[in-house]
């Protein structure tokens, strides 16, 4: 073999050679993968929780007809309106007529509530002092007493109902505004009136006039006014509310006078004014 073959052999060899070390050496590994960190994922925002819904009126009062005007007309002054309901001596005699629409409401709202403090009473105290009958522990209510009652009670039952229901009519835009200002923005006043209409209804009719007493006082510091301080002997009347006790405290002939009043009241301003 000349040199010039021999030169191609070692070539062709060296070639087949190479060939074979890249074949058969190891492949390197591929770069491990980094795995992306998956996005963060944001929680949503609660949503605001929607508003209470609006408490459903049970017994709505219409706005005063209007006849034709363009507006509603103006409230009467309450003065006048409750002399011409009841008369000049009585409304002097009965009510305290400063502030008397946030009185009345909130009157009405306490009288179904444990205390009716007098300060805030739209009427004046009954005239005189309560008196009992009997010594303790054996002390009721004496009869005697209930004459304190008995002019305001003939004063009021001597108003036409339906008169009273069209003036509370007229006013009660003022009723309502006071009740929303007492701490009730969301109430309704002539349900709450409505509500304590039959709580004073549902006042109990005792056989004889109730047993008190005066509460025990320790100390050194007298009883000032003890006669404003009576309490009902019986449990179940003492649990009363504060207007039931006030019509226990004016007789059963005072109380049902009343009673039936409310009861006519009630049947107005439920009735024929919501429609």
């Amino acid at each position: 073999m000349n040199r010039l073959s021999s030169l191609v052999v070692v070539l062709a060899l060296a070639a087949i050679g190479a060939g074979l070390y890249l074949w058969l050496r190891p492949q390197p590994e591929p770069p491990a993968s980094v795995a992306e960190s998956p996005p963060a994922v944001t929680e949503p925002a609660e949503p605001p929780a929607p508003p209470p819904p609006e408490p459903e009126i049970q017994h709505p009062i219409e706005p005063a007809a209007t006849a034709g005007a363009a507006e509603p007309p103006a409230p009467p002054d309450i003065t006048v309106a409750l002399t011409g309901l009841l008369g000049r001596d009585a409304v002097l005699s009965f009510f305290n007529l400063d502030h008397f629409i946030q009185r009345a409401v909130a009157t009405v709202d306490n009288l179904a509530r444990p205390h009716a403090p007098p300060r805030v009473w739209p009427v004046n105290p009954a005239q005189g002092r309560f008196t009992v009958d009997g010594a303790a522990p054996d002390e009721r209510i004496a009869a005697a007493n209930y004459n304190r009652y008995r002019p305001f009670v003939a004063a009021v039952t001597a108003v036409g109902t339906d008169k009273a229901a069209a003036l509370y009519k007229q006013l009660y835009p003022q009723f309502q505004k006071a009740y929303e200002d007492l701490g009730y923005p969301r109430g309704y006043f002539n349900d709450r009136l409505v509500a304590v209409i039959d709580t004073l209804l549902a006042t109990p009719e005792p056989a004889d006039p109730p047993a008190v007493n005066l509460p025990e006082v320790k100390g050194p510091r007298e009883l000032q006014r003890p006669w404003v301080r009576y309490e009902f002997s019986d449990p179940a009347l003492e649990s009363l509310t504060s207007g039931q006790k006030i019509l226990l405290r004016m007789g059963p002939d005072n109380r049902r006078a009343l009673k039936a009043k409310l009861a006519d009241f009630r049947r107005q301003v439920t009735h024929s004014m919501a429609r």
